[in-house]
């Protein structure tokens, strides 16, 4: 495959450990909005360090915006899916009606909106 492959470059960014999560997580937020707080609690597991790098290659990717309010102490940092962020939850819920199809290991899911998913 060529690298500048479009699948390839959009598989460089989204098949990294974490991403589709936080894309999800981000998803089930108000109004898709999620403090970093609450997505590190809610991904059981993930590190600051990394949960901040992949923050910022969603942002680079037009994935997510950032708003930051430095009126309060701490600063606070709110993390928005865009229009194309919310497009790829269609490709997760994809994966997900997959998964349940073909993967007979899976436990189903309850939820069939992934709004509401607990994974």
């Amino acid at each position: 495959m060529h690298d500048a492959c479009t699948v390839n470059q959009t598989v460089k960014y989204l098949s990294k450990r974490w991403t589709l999560l936080i894309i999800l997580e981000l998803y089930k937020g108000d109004g898709s909005t999620r403090r970093f707080s609450e997505l590190r609690e809610a991904l059981s597991g993930i590190t600051p360090k990394v949960l901040s790098e992949r923050l910022k290659e969603l942002e680079d990717e037009g994935i997510i915006t950032r708003r930051v309010d430095a009126t309060a102490f701490p600063v606070r940092a709110d993390y928005t899916l865009t229009g194309s962020g919310l497009e790829i939850v269609d490709v997760i819920r994809g994966i997900k009606r997959w998964a349940l199809k073909w993967k007979i290991e899976n436990i189903p899911c309850g939820e069939q909106d992934c709004k509401m998913c607990v994974l």
